[in-house]
């Protein structure tokens, strides 16, 4: 069924669509959505990747295993045979398969598994994206429980050492030299195994640096079409040895040529990639010889980057993405013409928080919007490659982007975290 036929009988509501959201118990996105489908009247159904006895014992309605994907298909199918769905989103990358082959099932608007798989793995991803005649750099896979100093021994530098499927940067480390990707190598291998990763069965991806200025571009697919919803400069140099993201600001200052290689090159990787329909999050670099894709995941931008966005007369980018899911109208709600910025607060080193003070004089910074501190206090810290989240966010809006990007540096500046060290008893 198309979702406009869906969404009629989808609901207990009449013509009340239903969606279900696949998000973990933990993701900071699914207040977003559920806000937004509030506002849309839309009834959200969370199918959270939760324990059978946890899901008990907080009543959740459709609780799932992500990493069982045909028993949690088969869950999704029942809960639909008396709870007509009109969508099923993924609001992280762990659940973008499940949600994949969860729609097909059901016949819903969805991209294809192997296109989730494509945009989940990025080793698939760059034999995808080299099969489809697209810029990449030089790649290979090894396997983790091989030997370091051999594969140190066969590849060329500066390059990358990468994870096939973590996100958010972790476990990336650029190498310069043997001595570097050995280490790199090393700490990866903590890394995968201590997510259960088991080393003779993992394999890891090592490719060229590309040097270049980083951008992030929010877009979206309806049947193949990539509208481009906002394109974020990232001013500060991600050149390794890890790539920890802190400020987005848009709109692009880049030249408008500059702009149009990116926003070819991203529809170009969609296509190649299969990607069809739903959010997109795109990572790319542009140097003397154009545009490179980094990576594109099939959703939109991650943590609470997206509470910078609005849209026509003041909408989310959730309601967005909703409505695209539903099949309903989104023409006509372009970006407002502000711009906007947002800071993922870096955490320095490791170690217990504290303390935070100087958030409300971050808060008195002409054009910050809010400072929001996500790390809840007396917890461990653990910056990257191996950390995976951030102290909080910073947002700011202002008639320029460079207005915009001075009031989150002056914000920041104005916040003190206090760490004291933490010495994990090792379970050896």
């Amino acid at each position: 069924m198309m979702p406009d036929q869906t969404s009629r009988d989808a609901g207990t509501g009449g013509d009340r669509p239903r969606v279900i959201l696949l998000a973990g118990p933990h993701t900071y996105r699914a207040e977003s959505f559920l806000a937004a489908a509030a506002k849309l009247g839309i009834e959200v159904v969370q199918g959270l990747d939760l324990p059978g006895e946890l899901a008990e014992r907080w009543r959740v309605e459709l609780a799932l295993d992500y990493a069982d994907v045909p028993g949690s298909v088969a869950r999704i199918e029942r809960y639909a045979a008396s709870h007509p769905v009109a969508a099923i989103l993924s609001v992280d990358d762990g659940a973008t398969l499940l949600a994949a082959e969860a729609s097909r099932r059901l016949g819903l608007r969805h991209n294809s598994p192997e296109a989730a798989l494509a945009a989940r793995d990025k080793g698939v991803m760059r034999d995808t994206l080299a099969g489809g005649g697209l810029r990449v750099p030089w790649y290979r896979r090894f396997p983790l429980a091989g030997d370091p100093d051999s594969i140190s021994r066969q590849v060329p530098y500066p390059c990358v050492v990468k994870p096939l499927r973590l996100s958010g940067s972790r476990g990336v480390i650029r190498a310069d030299g043997p001595e570097q990707l050995v280490a790199a190598h090393g700490r990866l291998l903590s890394i995968l195994a201590s997510d259960g990763y088991a080393p003779e069965r993992t394999e890891f991806l090592v490719e060229g640096f590309v040097p270049g200025f980083e951008v992030a571009l929010e877009g979206m697919l309806s049947d193949g079409r990539l509208r481009v919803l906002a394109l974020f400069d990232k001013p500060d140099p991600l050149d390794g040895p890890f790539f920890e993201e802190t400020i987005y600001v848009t709109p692009s200052r880049l030249p408008e040529e500059a702009q149009r290689s990116v926003e070819e090159t991203a529809a170009e990787a969609a296509r190649a990639l299969g990607l069809r329909q739903g959010p997109v999050h795109a990572e790319l670099r542009v140097n003397d010889e154009g545009a490179w894709l980094i990576e594109m995941a099939g959703r939109s931008i991650g943590g609470l980057c997206s509470s910078v966005l609005r849209f026509g007369t003041d909408a989310c980018l959730e309601e967005l993405i909703l409505r695209n899911a539903c099949g309903l109208p989104t023409e006509g709600a372009e970006r407002e013409a502000t711009a906007a910025g947002v800071m993922m607060i870096p955490i320095s080193g490791r170690g217990l928080l504290t303390g935070v003070e100087g958030i409300e004089e971050a808060r008195e910074v002409p054009h910050v919007e809010d400072v929001q501190i996500t790390a809840p206090l007396n917890q461990p810290l653990v910056p990257l490659p191996e950390g995976s989240s951030y102290l909080g966010f910073i947002f700011s809006r202002a008639g320029d982007p460079e207005t915009a990007e001075r009031a989150l540096r002056e914000a920041h500046s104005r916040l003190r975290f206090t760490l004291r060290p933490y010495f994990p008893v090792s379970s050896v």
